[in-house]
């Protein structure tokens, strides 16, 4: 079992997964939907979400809907129309990091300059002093 949801706790969700797979799809769909250079999915029955408040669902195409948050426009997931599986949005879940990637879908869009990033620096949210300072300023910390 996991559990998961939106950025504003409006919609929330319990998920029975079969393991740790999750996938990148790279597709033009998934990009404009997520509004990153993929979106990394965790593939589950649909009976096997339940929602503990129902999202919104955008027909984001004549084959498909997403849930979604209409308060805080948090992405939720893929189903086709007549699926009887879809996708919950790693980042929805409320620990991820029990997931791996298996796979690329929608390769042929693949933006390979964001593929390999491991060289790249890294730097901690609370580190950075824009970021820091606007979390002081209200008062609370770095979540």
């Amino acid at each position: 079992m996991a559990t998961g949801g939106c950025q504003c706790g409006r919609i929330r969700y319990t998920a029975t997964v079969r393991g740790p797979d999750a996938y990148l799809c790279h597709c033009r769909m998934c990009q404009r939907a997520t509004g990153g250079f993929a979106a990394a999915f965790v593939f589950i029955p649909r009976a096997a979400v339940v929602w503990h408040a129902e999202p919104e669902w955008y027909a984001s195409s004549p084959i498909a809907l997403r849930p979604y948050c209409a308060q805080c426009g948090t992405p939720l997931g893929f189903v086709f129309n007549d699926g009887t599986d879809m996708d919950l949005t790693l980042g929805s879940f409320d620990d991820p990091s029990a997931f791996v990637p298996t796979q690329h879908a929608g390769a042929e869009s693949l933006l390979e300059a964001w593929v390999h990033l491991a060289h790249l620096p890294r730097e901690e949210t609370a580190a950075a002093p824009t970021v820091a300072a606007q979390w002081a300023k209200v008062g609370r910390p770095v979540p």
